[in-house]
């Protein structure tokens, strides 16, 4: 088989619809495959998906190797395992990449624990670089960059000494390419045979809920921190949020503490975002949070502590109370409205 050294993507998909993580992914992988001057690939399994071969191919694509079969159309964990072990094997790519969901998280493992290679989990940033280890160089080495030791620091991991490096992403905190519909990708299908041992498991029955927050499309994002003091308070932050039109946030302190459910919350472990507004209330502004957050276009910061680290990234800082701020605005807003 061919060792074309691509930047490999796993595509996520779920009965034909792909997870825009993967999108995202593609759209990275075809910044690094740049750099390493090498072929961008994605690795595409379920049931009649040929159809997003050309999206994958306007996003950054060159080729996709192909596996379709009825039973693929929901993900479960043997022939998936066993098509993306196959795919690595047989092409070789130096750099594969997951996405960070509850999909990625169970395949990647299974897969690098096959493969006896390294995984890094929940990143946040890829790069490429150089590293020196011993007498031994290692050039045009994956940078796979995450929050670590709970956020308080960040930290840059590299597996040099076997291939493919392999990490999963967080959704979001990469941005999507501008489509380019006049880019094709080839299409290679999988000489794969799977059989009924190769499905052990079958999926029964399936509840899906819809999500009632939607933090990743939302122009305008009003989040509570710690500093909001209680579950009684978070009313002040939905009021806000109300009056301007936004959507409800939270720090993960806040959401450990009961302020809140989790499906508000901001930061390395949460939902990253890109807000043309953020309004960060009583938020200190931990590495977590800030990694989650810091490519809003717009940030305002209300904090007591004129210190808090979240006023080194905001444009507009307000040292206060936010129990008396918060009012103050909703009033002036609703002055000029």
């Amino acid at each position: 088989m061919s060792n074309d050294l691509s930047v490999m993507v796993y595509i996520q998909q779920d009965s034909g619809n792909l997870a825009e993580v993967s999108l995202e992914l593609v759209s990275k992988a075809r910044e690094l495959a740049d750099k390493l001057g090498v072929s961008v690939s994605a690795a595409l399994f379920g049931e009649k998906v040929s159809q997003e071969v050309p999206r994958l191919a306007s996003l950054g694509a060159d080729t996709v190797y192909l596996y379709e079969e009825p039973k693929l159309k929901h993900y479960t964990p043997v022939p998936y395992t066993k098509l993306m072990i196959q795919v690595i094997s047989d092409y070789k790519p130096q750099i594969v990449l997951y996405g960070a969901t509850t999909t990625g998280r169970d395949l990647a493992p299974r897969v690098a624990s096959y493969l006896k290679v390294g995984l890094t989990a929940d990143c946040t940033d890829l790069q490429i670089g150089d590293h020196k280890q011993g007498e031994t160089d290692y050039k045009n080495i994956l940078y796979q960059i995450r929050p670590a030791f709970g956020g308080n620091i960040i930290a840059t991991i590299v597996c040099p000494e076997k291939k493919p490096q392999m990490s999963t992403v967080r959704e979001g905190v990469m941005r999507m390419n501008t489509p380019d519909t006049s880019r094709k990708a080839t299409i290679v299908k999988v000489p794969a045979s799977l059989g009924a041992a190769d499905f052990p498991s079958e999926i029964i029955d399936r509840v899906l809920q819809e999500k009632t927050v939607n933090l990743k499309g939302a122009n305008i994002i009003v989040s509570g921190g710690f500093g909001v003091g209680g579950k009684e308070n978070f009313h002040l932050i939905r009021e806000l949020a109300e009056t301007i039109g936004a959507e409800v946030g939270a720090s993960r302190a806040a959401v450990d503490a009961g302020f809140i459910s989790k499906d508000h919350q901001v930061g390395q472990t949460g939902t990253t975002v890109r807000p043309k507004l953020y309004v960060a209330c009583g938020i200190s502004g931990a590495i977590q949070h800030r990694a989650g957050m810091d490519g809003s276009a717009r940030i305002i910061a209300i904090n007591t502590d004129p210190e808090a680290p979240i006023f080194g990234i905001a444009q507009y800082g307000i040292v206060g109370d936010l129990f008396d701020v918060i009012p103050r605005m909703i009033k002036a807003y609703k002055a000029r409205v």
